[in-house]
């Protein structure tokens, strides 16, 4: 029954929840993304349904907009982690025969994250993206293998 009545809150809003979820989106997809999540939150918030038809609009207003928020923070803090992870490549090695000898002695993961990231320029989400695993594991292979070198 719940669902039913959050439902009928999305049929009465859809357009403005779309018109504003674009205006402080950067694209399509990111609004939709935004609307979706406020829908799910909705289908949770039983004392929405009570509240006047203006406190529900802007109830759905502040969920995307803090959604929003939460993440643009979130990329803010994986970029920011993967700038200070990073380290130029001619640091270890001065030539391409070089770097190709020395990523030869990695296992071949963590070779091959050493090229996407180094010499393809893929970020950590993009290599997470291609291999299925969380870019926090990317992040932390690369990290670890900072440290075994920086061992050795």
């Amino acid at each position: 029954m719940i669902q039913v009545e959050a439902i009928d809150l999305y049929e009465r809003f859809k357009n403005d929840l779309l018109r504003f979820a674009r205006s402080i989106a950067r694209h399509e997809q990111e609004a939709n993304d935004l609307v979706q999540d406020a829908v799910i939150k909705s289908l949770k918030e039983v004392s929405l349904l009570q509240l006047p038809e203006h406190k529900q609009r802007a109830w759905f207003f502040r969920v995307m907009k803090n959604q929003m928020i939460d993440e643009r923070r979130k990329e803010n803090r994986q970029t920011t982690w993967e700038d200070e992870l990073d380290f130029p490549v001619e640091a270890i090695a001065s030539t391409h025969l070089e770097m190709a000898e020395l990523m030869s002695h990695l296992p071949e993961e963590l070779s091959n994250l050493v090229f996407k990231r180094y010499w393809l320029g893929f970020n950590s989400q993009e290599i997470a993206k291609q291999q299925g695993i969380p870019a926090s594991t990317v992040r932390y292979k690369r990290l670890r293998t900072k440290f075994e070198e920086d061992l050795t």
